[in-house]
């Protein structure tokens, strides 16, 4: 009974003879030779084990027992008896033209999954940060298809000359679609018409931006336009931050400081707030009757996002349209008139409950890879290593 090759075995490497291992600096040198067997002519086809001559071949290999790994093949270089063409002895486990071997490259290729840096990784196999890009350069991500739910946002990414890339997620399932050079319309616009199956898309998900509305109706007229919750209810935020920081503003300095440290109470809501809490905000709502018309409108708004059904939901959005008409706040005001222009849109949230939660996910995963790298100023390098960690 023959014995297991437990060489192969340690190793991970196949129809392989080791000759010697050596240490030395905390690197392991690996000295190689191939099983020797019959090669075919690149040629003429001629079949042959004629060894021409060898050659000393230096290839990295990813790390073994802690230690930085070089093996050392010696490669033959065979003859044909019949043409006269040399060439060499084809080995499994390394690519043509490349001196790492297969399991590195795509050990390099695992790791940036991460969001670590590139140079990060080139650390971890020991090699140069260039390298690590040429190995990645080979990944190409691509889409044919649409799915049911869509989501389209935006986000500041600095790659490829432009401040803003827009990002196209699938809330539903949890997948990132793509990632487009810009969010110019014109150009989203061209991407998606390159789709033939624009119909199977029911719902679009978006913050409340008009041109991105405006694009759907076009692109997706059968499709139901969702606005994300989280963005509605920022509106009333921001609204209700507009007013306190106005009246903040006509308070001597110890007041509006009392009041700037205090914002995180005022937001709130009333049934999260302690005792000690309470007591703080009404002595703060007795000084500005503004402030407190704020402060009622805002967490009605919270009592009208709790609504189970869109008939619900509708009923309370009027009402509150109203409350918040017959206050003289302007910038609630501009909330009014916002919630009635995309009333539809907001209702829709209340029957379809998909939102950008998972792309404003991917979105600060994106932040945390830009951080670590310091930015990515290439495009086609950028979108792919978003889509490789995301995938």
């Amino acid at each position: 009974m023959p014995y297991p090759n437990y060489t192969e075995e340690l190793l991970g490497l196949k129809d392989i003879s080791l000759k010697y291992v050596k240490r030395c600096d905390n690197k392991l040198y690996i000295h190689i030779e191939m099983h020797k067997r019959i090669h075919t002519c690149p040629r003429c086809g001629e079949r042959t084990s004629k060894v021409h001559d060898y050659r000393k071949q230096r290839i990295k290999d990813i790390p073994l027992f802690g230690e930085i790994t070089v093996i050392y093949l010696r490669k033959r270089r065979h003859i044909c008896p019949k043409c006269g063409k040399r060439f060499y002895e084809t080995v499994s486990f390394l690519p043509r033209y490349y001196r790492i071997t297969n399991r590195l490259a795509a050990y390099v290729i695992q790791s940036l999954k991460e969001v670590g840096s590139m140079k990060s990784v080139s650390k971890l196999v020991h090699l140069s940060p260039p390298t690590v890009a040429r190995i990645f350069d080979h990944v190409e991500y691509s889409n044919t298809s649409l799915p049911r739910v869509i989501s389209i946002d935006e986000f500041r990414g600095n790659a490829g000359g432009e401040k803003f890339q827009c990002s196209v997620t699938d809330p539903e399932h949890r997948k990132v679609i793509d990632i487009l050079p810009n969010r110019k319309t014109e150009d989203i616009a061209r991407y998606f018409l390159g789709y033939k199956d624009r119909k199977v898309v029911q719902h679009v998900v978006m913050d409340m931006s008009e041109p991105f509305r405006s694009l759907a109706k076009s692109l997706f007229p059968r499709a139901k336009i969702i606005a994300d919750r989280y963005h509605v209810v920022r509106q009333v935020i921001w609204a209700f931050e507009n007013v306190r920081k106005a009246e903040q503003v006509k308070f001597y300095d110890s007041r509006r400081k009392y009041f700037k440290r205090n914002r995180r109470v005022l937001l709130k809501r009333p049934e999260n707030l302690t005792e000690e809490e309470t007591d703080q905000i009404a002595s703060m709502l007795k000084i500005s009757e503004k402030l407190r018309q704020a402060y009622f409108l805002k967490n009605e708004f919270h009592k009208l996002m709790e609504c189970k059904s869109r008939e619900e939901a509708r009923k309370q959005l009027g009402i509150w349209n109203m409350m918040a008409a017959g206050y003289n706040l302007p910038e609630f005001q501009a909330c009014t008139k916002t919630f009635i222009n995309w009333s539809e849109e907001i209702l829709n949230s209340f029957e379809y409950h998909f939102s950008n939660g998972y792309t404003e996910g991917v979105h600060n995963k994106i932040k945390v890879m830009k951080r670590n790298a310091f930015g990515i100023r290439d495009f086609k390098r950028f979108r792919n290593r978003i889509l490789h960690v995301m995938s």
